[in-house]
């Protein structure tokens, strides 16, 4: 028997090609597309109406592209904005945002780091009960925590400072991002640790030269949780600060909903994406980071 009578018996073998074109494509990249039209538009929507002159927003055609494009809206809404008695934009709230929000994210990353690693490598007395009650603390709603943290940085002497927003937000970013370096920590193979402490390696020196050095996706994760959080965050700017520290969230709601004057909606769609762009860099720049810290570990547990 010939080889290519072999060859015709046999029939070709391996799997299946599957067909490029079949009805489970065209569901789910269908459904992909409806999807994104509908993040999309409203983004789209934004962008559009943020360069257009008030005169070609009142012809009511908001989805058609700006016939004559004007940077000025965005010009204004950056320096020249009321936000209520003072007239000088979102600059003002951008730089009390940064300055919130880069040493919450800091501390809070760097205690939560540590706890995660004591959590998950050294078994202390009370670590358990410890873990349990931070965790509890990640679900108690914020709204009923308000009035005694205003009473604790009243006593402090930090109420309406950014130092006293900057404590608030690190104690309540606490117990999420523990957990995550704690399930990412537990994901590392325990061999590591066990052979640097026969090496000698105390609890820093694991921690800086071991842990620390495999353990960038986790902490970028962590970071872009904060800086997302934060960032956007009104409800504790508001009640925290005063107006002269009032953070960018909180300056774009009183250009928003201001009740005198014309209604500029070309100013207020300039207003919001500047107020958005900080945490969507932040994820465009450091987003496959974060899709390897959430796949290595940080929801396992």
């Amino acid at each position: 028997m010939s080889m290519s009578q072999n060859i015709s018996d046999t029939g070709p073998r391996g799997p299946k090609p599957t067909r490029r074109i079949s009805r489970r494509n065209i569901f789910l990249y269908g459904t992909l597309i409806v999807i994104s039209v509908y993040y999309l538009l409203p983004l789209y929507v934004m962008v559009v109406t943020s360069l257009k002159g008030m005169p070609e927003i009142r012809l009511g055609n908001i989805f058609s592209p700006p016939v004559e494009i004007t940077f000025e809206p965005w010009v204004k809404a950056w320096s020249a904005a009321c936000t209520g008695l003072n007239c000088d934009g979102l600059s003002r709230g951008f730089w009390n945002s940064v300055q919130i929000t880069v040493p919450s994210v800091i501390i809070s990353i760097i205690i939560a780091s540590v706890n995660g690693y004591a959590l998950a490598n050294w078994r202390f007395k009370g670590a358990q009960a410890f873990f349990t009650i931070l965790i509890f603390g990640a679900f108690i709603p914020y709204q009923v925590m308000i009035y005694p943290i205003v009473i604790i940085l009243r006593e402090m002497g930090l109420y309406g400072t950014l130092w006293g927003l900057v404590i608030v937000h690190t104690v309540f970013g606490m117990p999420i991002l523990t957990l995550l370096f704690r399930n990412y920590f537990t994901s590392i193979p325990e061999e590591l640790f066990k052979a640097a402490r026969v090496d000698g390696a105390g609890f820093w020196g694991i921690y800086f030269k071991i842990m620390l050095p495999m353990s960038l996706p986790i902490f970028v994760v962590a970071m872009i949780l904060q800086v997302t959080g934060i960032w956007n965050d009104f409800l504790f700017g508001v009640i925290y600060t005063k107006p002269d520290l009032y953070p960018m969230t909180v300056q774009l709601n009183n250009i928003v909903n201001s009740v005198q004057g014309v209604k500029e909606y070309n100013v207020n769609m300039a207003a919001t994406i500047l107020t958005g762009l900080v945490p969507l860099i932040v994820y465009f720049v450091s987003g496959k980071l974060f899709v390897r810290g959430i796949a290595a570990g940080a929801v396992k547990g």
